[in-house]
This record gives structure tokens, sequence and C-alpha cells, in this order.
């Protein structure tokens, strides 16, 4: 939905260059890969729901590992510029799109096996600010996944470190009935960054 964090750092180190190598958009890629292998997420056919899509490097990961009878449906604020046969991309807010009908529209399901969510806010350098706005746009990505997901489906979601952690946790506990924390190994020695990878959605 808007653009990760880690767009803004400029060093090309190690993951960089395999991003490069292997044709995918961005480094964040082997964020979701690591999760996805850890956890045995994305299966064939799943329908995937990609938050926080740009630059698309975790919707081309989740196009092959779903394969033709997959379908994501990406959303970012910014445009992705990626062409992929079973990935439908959105640029736009996901509070003014209206779901309901673009489900209807691209022929998704009307839930989804997965809602991944690599959002994360404008930061301003002020601590306490950008904590706060990663806290807003994660409660907007659980939110969502409460709403659409199917029940055994589930919620990856990206949450900068604050004293809001425990808070956040206790929340996501209330709808899966598996949680876990991860930092990936190429997430960046001065992010703050974790990933809540919440499985087995209880439904409503």
């Amino acid at each position: 939905m808007v653009r990760p964090l880690e767009m803004s750092y400029k060093v090309k180190d190690h993951y960089f260059h395999k991003a490069k190598a292997q044709n995918y958009a961005a480094r964040s890629v082997f964020k979701l890969e690591e999760i996805d292998q850890k956890y045995r997420l994305l299966k064939s056919g799943h329908h995937v729901l990609d938050l926080g899509a740009a630059p698309g490097s975790w919707s081309q990961y989740a196009s092959k590992k779903i394969g033709s009878l997959g379908k994501v449906l990406a959303i970012d604020l910014k445009p992705v510029s990626l062409n992929l046969p079973n990935v439908v991309f959105l640029e736009g807010d996901v509070n003014d799109l209206g779901l309901d009908a673009i489900l209807s529209q691209y022929h998704f399901n009307p839930k989804f096996d997965h809602v991944l969510s690599d959002m994360a806010p404008k930061t301003t350098g002020i601590r306490f600010a950008d904590q706060a706005a990663s806290l807003e746009l994660c409660e907007l990505a659980l939110g969502i996944a409460v709403q659409y997901l199917k029940p055994g489906g589930n919620f990856v979601c990206k949450f900068f470190q604050s004293q809001d952690f425990q808070t956040f946790r206790q929340e996501v506990k209330k709808y899966f009935s598996k949680n876990y924390v991860c930092v990936p190994k190429s997430t960046r020695k001065e992010s703050k960054e974790v990933f809540f990878v919440a499985l087995d959605f209880l439904g409503h």
C-alpha cells in the first residue's frame, strides 16, 4: 500500500544483488521466501491479497508459488510496473477501492488463503511517530485479514518494533490458532522491523 521502509536505503548488499540476479523487483522478496519456507504457506491454487505490494517482489514470489491456478490481488499507493499473468495490480488506497466489487470484477474467491502486508509508513525520523504510523497500518491489515480470510487462512504482517508490540500481538492471537514472530535473515541489521506470522484463521 505504501512504500516499504527498506526502499529508502541505497546500500547494494548481497540480497540486493541476489534479487537482481533472480529478476526480482526488490531484495524484500527473500523475507517472504524465508517465511514461506519456514511455515509452508503458499501452495498451488491459492488466492493471495498482497498489501503494500510495490515494487512487486512479494507478488512475484507468490505468483510462482501459487501457479496458474492461483491468483494474487496486489495493492499499493504506488504503481507497479510488472505484468504477471496471475496477478492483478491495483494502484490506490485499500480503504477506498471497494474490495468486494474488485473481487467480483476480477473473479477472485470471496475469501483469501493468505493476506500479506509489507506496508510501512513514510518515515519521518521521529521514532514514536513512525512506530504509531506502523501500528495503524498493521491494525488496518489485520482488520482486512479478519474480513477477507477464509477459515484456516494465514496472515503475514510487517511491524516496527515499539511498546505496542505485545498489545498488537494479543490482538492477533484472538483470531489465529498459531502465532509467531519472525525476523528474516535478509532484514537489515539497523532495521527495527519484525514480521507477525499468524496461521490458521479461526473465522468469525
